[in-house]
């Protein structure tokens, strides 16, 4: 459920569901909080989290390529018949040959263009900064090019308070991203219709990804409303510069966390064509660049007790996969929400906010 392939419905109001499912600022939602691997870097001013497509991005990056071989193909078929046919005579069949040729060309270099702006020749990752000094949110967009060293990439702007409208998000209903759930910001007008957003994160699914959603939603409200104090530990640092065997990390726990020895065995080949895709779109990319105004309000002391990761902090899925077995760094970090008084079992909750209207919304109106 690629936020950039299904795409926030702009000019409409926030949907029925997502509506009533609005996320509270105040981040107590349930019991507890903790990260599900969305942080890049944490200190006392600011935290770096990642978009929601940055852990699926080799899928959208295979459907970029597929479809600009695709257009490739149908070009040259195009072309070879019009020069061999050029003093020929063109019949019924010939004519309509080469249209379908040049029309499925213009449509797979439609798609391609389309939806690989975003993912070929664009950015390595659009981080999300939660900056708690100055109460918002900096989301880098897209990529500037020629001016980017001065204006820094395209970043939008969101005020951490009351009239934020986050949501969490479900995929179509009837669909294999029924029970699929990830959390979004609605930019809307005085009369609730959208005029943007973003997705934060990554995807969740299911109960027990509702229970994380919901501890993922805690943990970052905590740290806006209270600070790094006390924060538990994120579960593992994201890596800014991806290696190959990272890529394939990435590759192998999006299609699934919990695969047995044997299925990892099995599928080895899938998951390294999907880190050649993946790979291959970084390749073409570059790291972010934060505009000069954001930046200056993000310098951070070298002395910041909350200056994280650094030192001997694991980064990335392999480093912090080896610091467990070390017992260097915590599994599964978490701690109980600070000021919740209520059930203190959080899989009913979850459960309250998979049904069609979650605890304290009423009828949902954004």
């Amino acid at each position: 459920m690629d936020e950039r392939v299904f795409k926030i419905k702009i000019g409409c109001p926030v949907p029925d569901w997502d509506a009533k499912h609005r996320l509270p600022m105040t981040g107590c939602i349930g019991p507890e909080s903790k990260d599900s691997a969305t942080i890049y870097r944490i200190n006392s001013i600011f935290m770096d989290v990642s978009d929601q497509p940055h852990m699926m991005r080799q899928w959208l990056a295979g459907g970029t390529f597929t479809a600009g071989l695709f257009a490739t193909v149908f070009l040259i078929f195009f072309l070879y018949v019009v020069c061999h046919s050029w003093e020929a005579h063109w019949g019924f069949a010939l004519s309509s040959a080469s249209f379908e040729f040049f029309a499925a060309a213009i449509g797979f270099g439609y798609v391609c263009v389309k939806y690989g702006r975003d993912e070929i020749f664009s950015l390595t990752r659009r981080p999300i900064r939660f900056h708690r000094a100055a109460k918002k949110i900096f989301a880098i967009r897209r990529r500037r090019f020629a001016s980017a060293q001065v204006l820094g990439d395209i970043t939008v702007e969101v005020p951490w308070n009351a009239e934020a409208v986050f949501c969490v998000h479900r995929g179509k209903h009837n669909s294999d991203h029924a029970d699929s759930y990830h959390i979004r910001y609605y930019q809307v007008d005085s009369a609730g219709i959208v005029l943007g957003g973003f997705a934060i994160g990554r995807e969740w699914d299911g109960l027990d990804g509702m229970n994380d959603l919901l501890c993922q939603w805690n943990y970052w409200c905590w740290f806006m409303n209270q600070g790094p104090a006390e924060l538990p530990k994120p579960l593992l640092f994201l890596t800014e510069r991806e290696t190959f065997f990272e890529s394939f990390l990435y590759c192998m726990y999006e299609v699934g966390f919990g695969l047995s020895a044997g299925l990892r065995i099995a599928f080895m080949p899938f998951f390294l064509w999907l880190t050649f895709l993946r790979v291959s779109s970084l390749a073409t990319c570059r790291g972010p660049i934060w505009p000069p105004a954001i930046r200056d309000i993000c310098q951070v002391a070298s002395e910041d007790s909350y200056r994280q990761p650094c030192g001997d902090t694991p980064v990335g899925w392999a480093a912090t996969s080896q610091a467990h077995k070390a017992q260097t760094y915590p599994c599964d970090p978490r701690r109980k929400t600070p000021g919740w008084h209520g059930e203190t079992d959080s899989f009913k909750i979850a459960e309250l906010w998979r049904g069609e209207v979650a605890p304290g919304n009423g009828r949902g109106a954004s």
